[in-house]
């Protein structure tokens, strides 16, 4: 178990990064959820985290006022008016300054300073996490802001490992990981569905076909992980000579697998 930390950490925006951020560090024991502030626009939609013991409110301002980490985790949509919920519902007494930490996709560094900038002294740090952290096998890059102090970045890393791995890159990089790790889990899934069906196709049942694609999958993974081989030499220690697998491989390269799922990725970067 990591050691416990003091701050208290908010979330502007209640969906499901934010349970996932949250559960993974209450769960090995970082936080409780006594210091968690939440807040979103409809009460009824924070009960669930009420009921952990957490603070919620439909006021942005009082995260704000409250926490000492605060994760904007809305759509990036939603932004403006959550920063406007934020405003008037802030206090006109000066506040000390807080780290921010942005998991918005496609919201730049810049742009994240003019809509905090009435907040003085604030520091951000720029997140881009995925969807498999909700089970604790999370990819997470991030990218400090001027104003970020050491101990914010220690503390960032601090809590964006415990779901998963999580990584310092430049600004420069976090779309191109967004779409590599951020939007590669729904690549994946299509993948594991392909397996699956070439399965069926040839008689096994569905719910077996789909079991047995994702954990094909997940071992795959964790052989790349684990044995710190190339991924080349993984595959053809599979393929023998003249057998199934380099069969199956030349289907997949006459399908042009490696072009489709390198255009897949350029194009979701191109759209952040």
């Amino acid at each position: 178990m990591q050691e416990s930390i003091n701050e208290k950490i908010g979330f502007i925006g209640a969906g499901n990064m934010a349970k996932a951020i949250c559960e993974g560090i209450v769960r090995k024991g970082l936080i409780k959820y006594s210091q968690v502030y939440v807040s979103g626009p409809h009460i009824e939609n924070l009960i669930s985290w009420k009921e952990k013991g957490a603070n919620v409110s439909t006021e942005n301002g009082r995260v704000v006022v409250e926490s000492d980490v605060i994760f904007l985790a809305v759509k990036p949509h939603i932004l403006p008016s959550a920063i406007v919920n934020m405003y008037d519902t802030l206090p006109q007494t000066p506040l000390k300054s807080k780290l921010f930490v942005s998991i918005l996709a496609g919201i730049p560094m810049q742009q994240l300073e003019n809509v905090l900038c009435r907040l003085e002294g604030c520091r951000i740090i720029r997140v881009m996490p995925n969807t498999p952290m909700m089970v604790g096998e999370g990819c997470t890059v991030f990218s400090p802001g001027q104003r970020a102090t050491e101990r914010d970045i220690e503390l960032v890393k601090c809590i964006l490992s415990v779901p998963g791995i999580c990584k310092q890159v430049p600004e420069s990089l976090i779309n191109a990981v967004g779409a590599l790790s951020g939007s590669g889990p729904a690549f994946v899934y299509v993948m594991i569905e392909a397996l699956a069906d070439g399965g069926v196709k040839m008689g096994i049942p569905r719910a077996m076909a789909i079991e047995f694609a994702a954990q094909t999958v997940l071992g795959a993974a964790k052989m790349v992980k684990e044995t710190g081989k190339h991924t080349g030499e993984l595959k053809d220690e599979v393929c023998s000579p003249g057998g199934t697998t380099i069969t199956g491989i030349h289907a997949l390269e006459r399908g042009g697998i490696r072009a489709a799922i390198m255009d897949a990725v350029e194009a979701a970067a191109k759209k952040i």
